[in-house]
């Protein structure tokens, strides 16, 4: 199965979608799962995960149902739950026994603290993820990476995913510091990381292939096939290109290496990181 593992879907509305400027004027309406289906079947692709944009309780609910109306579309969900409250195990409570709740994420690239993971409140969130089943989506900078190592270390049996390979400078074509904090992070196990949202870190006009794939090289050599995960970033990625652009370009890329390779990022590893296959996938499987 081909999996998409990086989808976002919302009602837009200003007040709670602020964050999409004039630049991105084009996101300003709804994207729902029925225009997702048919981007994914264009590309070749069987299904998505759904990942959070807003931090509410709203809409991981939100999420779920629409994962519950269209098995054909979404495969799991990424939510959000408030992890420096002191009632976050209530709060995961609610949704325990949902086989579409995937795992949990916080924006933290957005937090003013750089070293934001490693609160005391937000770390006794993160421990509470592994009774649940849980994995966790770590969103951030490059210069959040240093944190991040630290971070996952306090956590060797949590299952974490690095999202957008933490965002590198590739409009300004630069590697360092960003490649010395993914080879720390990459150097843990229980950390895979998602091919996804590179072109939008891109110049949006003129990006290239050749552009990025010195950042794919960089994943490759420290995480490796096994713990890496193709994303398109659904919508956001249409500011710079379009669906079917953003998945080719990875699967370009992966040209050069074998068939088990290919098929692993293309979907056998996210089967494995979110033990899909024990899961109820049949409705998105042949469609």
């Amino acid at each position: 199965m081909r999996i998409d593992t990086h989808q976002h879907f919302w009602r837009y509305n200003s007040d709670e979608y602020g964050w999409i400027d004039d630049s991105m004027s084009s996101l300003r309406r709804d994207f729902l799962p029925g225009e997702s289906k048919t981007e994914l079947r264009r590309a070749g692709f069987d299904a998505s995960i759904a990942v959070q944009t807003r931090q509410t309780l709203e809409e991981t609910r939100w999420l779920l149902q629409l994962a519950e109306a269209e098995p054909a579309a979404i495969i799991g969900v990424i939510g959000w739950v408030d992890l420096r409250s002191a009632d976050v195990r209530s709060q995961l409570a609610e949704f325990a026994g949902n086989p579409k709740l995937l795992g949990i994420r916080h924006i933290v690239q957005s937090e003013v603290d750089e070293r934001f993971l490693l609160n005391p409140d937000f770390l006794q969130g993160i421990a509470s993820l592994k009774e649940f089943g849980l994995t966790y989506d770590i969103l951030i900078y490059p210069q959040h990476l240093p944190a991040a190592a630290e971070f996952v270390q306090k956590f060797p049996d949590q299952r974490f995913v690095l999202d957008h390979l933490a965002k590198p400078p590739i409009r300004k074509q630069q590697l360092q510091p960003w490649k010395s904090g993914i080879s720390a992070l990459a150097k843990f196990n229980n950390v895979f990381c998602k091919l996804s949202g590179l072109v939008t870190e891109a110049d949006w006009r003129t990006w290239k292939p050749e552009h990025i794939a010195p950042y794919l090289d960089v994943a490759f050599e420290t995480f490796g096939p096994d713990r890496l995960m193709i994303g398109s970033d659904w919508p956001v990625c249409t500011v710079a290109g379009s669906f079917s652009q953003v998945m080719d370009l990875v699967q370009d890329y992966l040209i050069q290496f074998s068939g088990d390779v290919r098929q692993a990022i293309l979907g056998g590893n996210a089967e494995r990181f979110w033990n899909l296959q024990s899961r109820d996938v049949k409705a998105c499987r042949g469609r």
